[in-house]
């Protein structure tokens, strides 16, 4: 039996199947028949075995995932918390349920402050059902610890589930909800793990059940026959050669060169991206410096950090994304105003431009780094909406020293006018993400609508081959550094649509270059025209799939 879903990436693993327990009920609300006294030795015992615990997975986990846990097991041992779960016993309340409403006071606490301290209320609720599953002497919501490897299974994983993946026991993840820019995905692009998101149908998978989880072709096979491993077995070790292949430049079959850059989040990846061969870096995401800071990091701070990535980039190009804040990364001195719909509100180049200070000292801080390696910096705006924004950003950053100054294509709007954005310009970057969000209308962190989420969409084709062609014509280079081009298959179409190079997660850079390989330029264009002309994104992706399967067979034969 095959389940469909959204496959992330072109692995394929096979293992039995441990599910990831559900979120407990509350508990009900109903006197004790035990004294208060009783009760907190119970509640202090729980709350105690659960740091224990934490704090034991936090120092396996290591780094940042350390710092989470240990966070977590000191929400546990609180004493505010405490004190409250004590005054509520003593009017006759169960241990679980003081611990329930003292963890939701708390919770709603700092959901209302917002910001960093926001963020955290959702680690309270992950503490809570922890204390309360031991209370109740039942498995804690959360991830399985099977004692093997498995197939993980779930709804879907929220950021503090990820500080806690093994991942030498983890084989892939399946999860019910999420589309392909969900939280779990691109954990699994960045991490490499064989993924299929959005399997609704997977929410009938027991424990101990075989599957076959199939990335390249968005399938889960439950109970697979042996021809069906045995098949699936090969795969993973043509996976494992291809990955072991010498590192070679991007290009297709007839030389044509495709640089395949690096998406990196800071400078702690260079390592990891160029022994995965990255030729450089086509989207540094420069917020890890902005978020959780009551102000704006200075000139001094942030060329450090520059300037350390473009050490590690010696002699490469590094296009580097200026703050991009807003929608779901709002800033307490950029932009916390409470927005109707942020996705749509100040965000961007937007909020960007409305303080402008913050903009002009993160270009002198890059200038500055430029001006003290040899790294080939470039320099784009997020959220560029039309050419007099491209203009705005293109003479501000070249006044503040920035020699090479471009723009982010991910409204419509810039796609649909490409040639006059270009033309205000130095290059343009496709953020396949946002594009397909804005073009489809469909929040990319809502499950929901996961279905409309799809880059291979004609609609979100049409606008790259719209920024490819206007790029072509006015000599401008344009690049896709949107997950996209992470899908090996996607990435010969962005090539065919006119995409000059390619950025993604360093995990993909094999999968893709062994796929540019095995095609001319020509043959994009054909495999492109194929998928244009489809009505939707799987017929899209079915026609370029069959088109290209036809010109490898052609090349086999004559081979």
């Amino acid at each position: 039996m095959q389940l469909q879903g959204i496959g992330i990436g072109q692995g394929i693993a096979l293992g039995p199947v441990a599910r990831m327990a559900g979120p407990l009920p509350e508990p009900v609300d109903r006197p004790s028949h035990l004294d208060a006294e009783r009760e907190g030795e119970r509640a202090r015992a729980s709350l105690s075995v659960v740091a224990e615990e934490l704090n034991r997975r936090g120092a396996q986990a290591g780094g940042a995932a350390q710092d989470i846990l240990e966070a977590q097991a000191m929400m546990a041992e609180d004493p505010t918390l405490t004190d409250d779960i004590t005054t509520r016993l003593a009017t006759g309340k169960t241990a679980e349920r003081a611990v329930f409403e003292a963890f939701a006071s708390f919770r709603d606490l700092l959901a209302g402050m917002g910001g960093y301290m926001g963020e955290r209320a959702a680690d309270l609720d992950d503490v809570a059902q922890r204390v309360i599953a031991h209370l109740l002497k039942v498995p804690a919501p959360g991830l399985p610890d099977p004692g093997h490897p498995y197939v993980l299974v779930a709804r879907d994983l929220a950021p503090a589930d990820t500080a806690m993946l093994d991942l030498d026991q983890v084989l892939a993840l399946v999860t019910t909800d999420g589309g392909p820019t969900s939280h779990t995905a691109i954990l699994a692009r960045d991490k490499a793990i064989v993924a299929v998101v959005g399997a609704a149908d997977a929410a009938s998978l027991g424990d101990g059940d075989a599957v076959i989880v199939d990335a390249e072709n968005g399938v889960v096979v439950a109970a697979p026959s042996e021809a069906e491993l045995a098949e699936a077995r090969a795969r993973v070790e043509e996976r494992k050669t291809r990955a072991a292949a010498p590192l070679t430049p991007g290009q297709l079959a007839d030389g044509t060169l495709v640089p395949l850059l690096a998406n990196l989040g800071s400078a702690d990846g260079a390592p990891a991206a160029l022994e995965a061969g990255a030729e450089g870096v086509g989207l540094f995401r420069t917020e890890f410096l902005f978020l959780d800071a009551q102000s704006a990091p200075t000139v001094r701070d942030q060329q450090a950090q520059y300037t350390r990535l473009l050490q590690a980039f010696s002699g490469k190009k590094v296009v580097v994304r200026v703050l991009d804040a807003g929608a779901d990364k709002p800033l307490a001195f950029l932009n916390d105003a409470d927005e109707e719909n942020p996705a749509l509100g100040l965000r961007g180049i937007r909020a960007l431009r409305s303080n402008e200070t913050i903009l002009r000292e993160q270009l002198t801080a890059l200038a500055a780094a430029d001006a003290a390696t040899d790294a080939d910096l470039w320099v784009m705006a997020p959220m560029v909406a039309n050419a007099e924004e491209a203009r705005y950003f293109t003479d501000l950053a070249h006044e503040l020293g920035i020699r090479m100054a471009g723009v982010m294509v991910e409204v419509p709007s810039a796609a649909l006018l490409a040639d006059r954005v270009l033309a205000a310009t130095g290059f343009a970057s496709i953020g396949t993400n946002d594009l397909t969000q804005y073009t489809m209308a469909a929040d990319r962190l809502l499950g929901s609508v996961s279905r409309f989420q799809s880059p291979w969409h004609p609609a979100v084709l049409s606008l790259v081959g719209s920024v490819g062609a206007a790029g072509r014509d006015l000599g401008k280079p344009v690049g896709i550094c949107g997950e996209a081009a992470a899908d090996p298959l996607l990435a010969v179409v962005l090539v065919g649509l006119g995409a000059t190079t390619l950025s993604m997660s360093p995990s993909a850079l094999a999968d893709v270059r062994a796929s540019l390989a095995r095609f001319t330029l020509d043959d994009a264009h054909a495999i492109a025209e194929a998928a244009l002309a489809a009505d939707g994104a799987a017929e899209a992706q079915a026609a370029a799939k069959s088109v290209a399967a036809g010109l490898t067979a052609v090349v086999a034969s004559a081979t």
